[in-house]
């Protein structure tokens, strides 16, 4: 039998990846590996509307189980693929056995970071909000009345916020930065969503360390700050970012710096082996970049199908990404990165405005709190190259239409 196109996590970019294959035309082999129990699921309803009880669990599958054996892929689940060996086309599994690989995509994603158990991060009621197991941990402790804090001021802890406000706890977000969301975002969206939690009785602490967690029993009592004050607490969310999840990669001795390095075809530094989604680091715009997105994890894992079934071309996302927080849907387009001025531009209702990115003049990326023309007419423009006049665009009055034409 015929060596199979091996894809290890299992998660979006996996089940993206297979599926291109298959609708590329690979009949052969094809397994995907992942040591959750869960077949496939998406990640991004977690920390929403699946953790508020909103979402039931069938709902958050990629794919029914059924697609898996008519699409003959083999889902092999609860498993951890203990190390590489690229020389050899062969992984070993966490049970001793060897598997062989025509080819192999590295789709294994990111974790989050964790606080340390020596300032209390392994105590009971301390959470983070990555995986089903993570979500399903969290939702019994969010009960009406009880005292969440949140570490970390962006999108994760925001939309963890948002959830648990609306269920009657008590909650308050601290922030080392000087601002929410100062990593991903301008000022004005973060003035945007500080208002809006506000509004909801979320407490936002900003640039406030954290000293460490306290706890009695082995249980989360409060959260102690770096001015000495301790703020009760009977959960608390970390959000702190992501790492990517490269160790097989560096055990194996392909290239790595902050992710799996690959080339602008998706390829590692290893012959037959290919990286995707949150775990790559790609060359993009003259810049080293991971996309922690869910539409890069499934567009870089089509493009990595593409490339292994023969295709040459160059990958060249187009990023956006979403966030939901109480009755406000945030639709970005384009990366900000390296932005050095904005607009802002009112919206049309309450709740609702754009905030836009230019860099030496040239529109780069748009913000959209619930005007879903800016969003749509914003990516499109970024797609095209178009730039609007930054006057123009901050007149409320003006056409949006016609600006971006």
């Amino acid at each position: 039998m015929a060596d199979p196109i091996l894809l290890v996590g299992a998660g979006q970019a996996s089940a993206s990846c297979a599926a291109k294959l298959r609708a590329l035309g690979y009949d052969g082999p094809l397994v995907i590996l992942g040591e959750e129990q869960a077949a496939p699921y998406q990640r991004p309803p977690l920390s929403k509307k699946y953790v508020s009880g909103e979402l039931a669990l069938e709902r958050l599958f990629v794919r029914p189980l059924s697609w898996y054996a008519e699409e003959k892929i083999e889902l092999r689940l609860g498993i951890r693929v203990a190390a590489l060996h690229a020389d050899a086309h062969e992984v070993t599994l966490d049970d001793g056995r060897r598997l062989r690989y025509r080819q192999l995509v590295l789709a294994t994603g990111s974790r989050p970071r964790r606080l340390a158990p020596e300032i209390g991060g392994d105590l009971g009621g301390v959470f983070t909000v990555r995986n089903l197991a993570d979500a399903d941990a969290i939702a019994p402790e969010l009960q009406a009345g009880r005292r969440l804090i949140v570490i970390g001021g962006g999108y994760i802890g925001l939309e963890a916020a948002a959830v648990a406000a609306q269920k009657g706890l008590a909650v308050t977000v601290i922030e080392m930065a000087d601002r929410i969301l100062q990593r991903v975002a301008a000022a004005p969206t973060s003035d945007f969503f500080r208002a809006l939690h506000q509004a909801h009785n979320v407490a936002i602490r900003e640039a406030t360390g954290l000293a460490g967690l306290v706890g009695e029993g082995g249980r989360l009592t409060g959260v102690r700050l770096r001015d000495g004050t301790v703020l009760p607490a009977d959960l608390a969310i970390v959000g702190i970012g992501i790492l990517p999840n490269d160790e097989l990669a560096r055990e194996a001795g392909l290239a790595v710096d902050g992710g799996i390095l690959v080339d602008a075809q998706c390829r590692t530094s290893a012959p037959d082996i290919f990286a995707a989604g949150d775990c790559a680091n790609f060359l993009w715009g003259g810049v080293r970049t991971r996309l922690e997105s869910v539409q890069n994890a499934i567009d870089q894992a089509e493009h990595a199908a593409g490339i292994i079934m023969g295709g040459s071309a160059d990958y060249d996302p187009k990023p956006w990404f979403w966030s939901d927080q109480y009755d406000v849907k945030l639709q970005i387009a384009g990366l900000n990165r390296g932005y050095d001025s904005t607009v802002v531009r009112p919206g049309k209702r309450p709740q609702s405005q754009s905030v836009w990115y230019f860099r030496a003049g040239h529109f780069i990326a748009v913000d959209a709190m619930n005007e879903a023309l800016a969003y749509a007419l914003g990516k499109k423009a970024i797609e095209a190259g178009k730039s609007p006049d930054p006057a123009a665009l901050a007149d409320p009055n003006s056409d949006l239409k016609s600006l971006l034409a």
